[in-house]
């Protein structure tokens, strides 16, 4: 595993990490609102990277990456971001997977930049736009009940909103193991400044032409169960993708990565794969 650090057009640092080796397929994973690359865990990273090169990138005022004091509601900023690390990547037939918000990043990257370096997307529980009325953008029940508190800055008020959210990102099984994950993904969540935690939800922006438009193939990855990302917003999606693949994991939360590691690596793989 390797740390780098590049600069968006706006001059944000961005940090990213890569695993694998680097002639492999670039698999590039894009994480959710208020988490960061370490999200995904190491052992899956070092699952993926056994076949692809990995490149975890924390999105601007999240992880280790600059928090500057603007540019959330601009798309392309979102997609310069994306565009700076494959660029320094030297990547081509790259895939982009976006978990939860970082679907609508991919969205972003694709609306600025195109198709031409990119091979295929994973979408996983994630979002496609965001604003009332965006059916690609319907949240569910645990994020209606994080928000407002989720961004403030008192921590009496944010803490338990965070820390309902998080559980709500590691499934409806309880243990010692879904436990540690849970206050790792809260660690995350607090670590992001409450005023990005709130910018992030202060645009409005529709995809649904850019999918119907789409000509690459679409692996959409959402649980049945998902309280934070409501499935409609998956079966919206899936409807306007002219190449889309669906794999619907009965009874799984928003974190399917989170629930059963091995089991996404697997789904991943097989769509990556078929790529040629």
């Amino acid at each position: 595993m390797t740390v780098h650090q590049v600069r968006g057009a706006d001059g944000t640092r961005i940090v990213y990490r890569t695993f694998g080796d680097p002639s492999s397929r670039p698999l590039v994973l894009l994480h959710g609102w208020a988490q960061s690359s370490h999200c995904w865990g190491d052992p899956l990273l070092e699952d993926l990277a056994a076949r692809y090169r990995v490149i975890a990138v924390d999105l601007r005022g999240h992880g280790c990456s600059a928090a500057p004091a603007d540019g959330y509601d601009d798309r392309a900023a979102w997609a310069s971001d994306v565009r700076t690390v494959l660029t320094a990547e030297n990547c081509t037939g790259a895939v982009l997977l976006g978990w939860s918000y970082g679907g609508l990043v991919v969205c972003d990257y694709l609306a600025v930049h195109g198709t031409a370096d990119v091979a295929g997307v994973v979408l996983v529980g994630a979002i496609t736009s965001i604003g009332r009325g965006e059916k690609g953008g319907k949240v569910g029940a645990a994020m209606r009940a994080a928000i407002p508190a989720a961004m403030s800055e008192d921590p009496q008020i944010a803490v338990p909103a965070l820390g309902a959210f998080a559980e709500s990102l590691v499934g409806a099984g309880r243990s010692e193991a879904t436990g540690e994950t849970a206050q790792a993904l809260l660690g995350s969540s607090l670590r992001t400044p409450p005023r990005v935690r709130s910018a992030l939800f202060a645009r409005t922006v529709g995809n649904d032409d850019l999918l119907r438009e789409l000509d690459l193939p679409v692996l959409v990855l959402h649980g049945t169960a998902d309280a934070v990302v409501d499935i409609s917003a998956a079966e919206h999606a899936a409807s306007l993708l002219p190449r889309a693949t669906t794999s619907c994991w009965d009874g799984a939360g928003h974190g399917p990565f989170v629930e059963d590691p091995r089991r996404f690596a697997e789904d991943v793989v097989r769509f990556v794969d078929t790529l040629g």
